[in-house]
């Protein structure tokens, strides 16, 4: 079964992150430059939050709110579910599903941040597996 520490191994851009008395304007910036729906909240390297285009959305817009005049701790999502490099891609897409959101922050055993996966980054890993498991199964066959 595979695991998010194989998962997170293949990566090769940095961590995206912003502090929490950045400027939600900052953390877009940010998100826009790599690409990504989302961005973890560290203050001095300890996760203390994330920010996603759904927080955006919700607690930005709907609330009149300007992003160059607020900063991210004041929107950001504090308590924020994480798995470990040992959880399974099978768990994490469980945890995704019954808790309904797209990012998942990965942590080792003393807390520190290793990285972040999406719900993409799920489908692309199953896509990938099915593939390689259906090409084993027709070799075993034309064998």
């Amino acid at each position: 079964m595979t695991t998010l520490k194989q998962i997170l191994a293949g990566r090769t851009r940095p961590l995206a992150f912003v502090a929490p008395g950045d400027t939600i304007f900052h953390a877009l910036t940010v998100m826009a430059e790599h690409d990504i729906g989302a961005v973890l909240v560290l203050d001095d390297k300890k996760l203390v939050g994330i920010f996603s285009e759904r927080d955006y959305a919700r607690r930005m817009v709907l609330h009149g709110k300007t992003s160059r005049d607020t900063a991210v701790r004041e929107v950001m999502t504090e308590r924020v579910a994480y798995v470990t490099p040992a959880t399974t891609l099978d768990e994490s897409m469980a945890l995704m599903t019954e808790k309904r959101f797209r990012h998942l922050p990965v942590l080792d055993e003393d807390g520190s941040v290793l990285g972040i996966v999406s719900i993409g980054d799920m489908i692309k890993e199953t896509i990938r597996s099915q593939r390689f498991l259906i090409e084993e199964l027709e070799r075993y066959i034309a064998g």
